[in-house]
């Protein structure tokens, strides 16, 4: 069974760690929406911290990542603060690997 682009670009962005913590970004928490349009990806996503020193590489990870798919024509990666992320958007595997359960 072929994977579906976005089950493709879910299992990209699980490749995508914040260099500060040993957990993937979607397990955190930080991917707010994913949105496909055809062959064009729109992410909106936050950070831990809104001062955090390697935002940059996070979301150059995340377009090159996503850029690799075959399909993919476009990836658009929106930063946003709002709502500000908190540790219960984790899921419940990346609390537990941190040892917050």
């Amino acid at each position: 069974m072929e994977l579906s682009l976005r089950d493709k670009v879910e299992a990209a962005l699980h490749e995508v760690y914040d260099p500060e913590i040993p957990v993937n970004i979607w397990e955190l928490g930080l991917v707010y929406e994913l949105k496909i349009d055809g062959n064009v990806v729109w992410i909106t996503m936050t950070l831990t911290a809104p001062a955090c020193p390697v935002a940059g590489d996070i979301i150059r990870d995340v377009q090159d990542k996503v850029n690799k798919i075959e399909e993919v024509e476009e990836v658009h990666v929106q930063l946003t603060f709002d709502p500000p992320w908190t540790k219960d958007m984790m899921s419940e595997e990346a609390r537990l690997e941190l040892g917050f359960m």
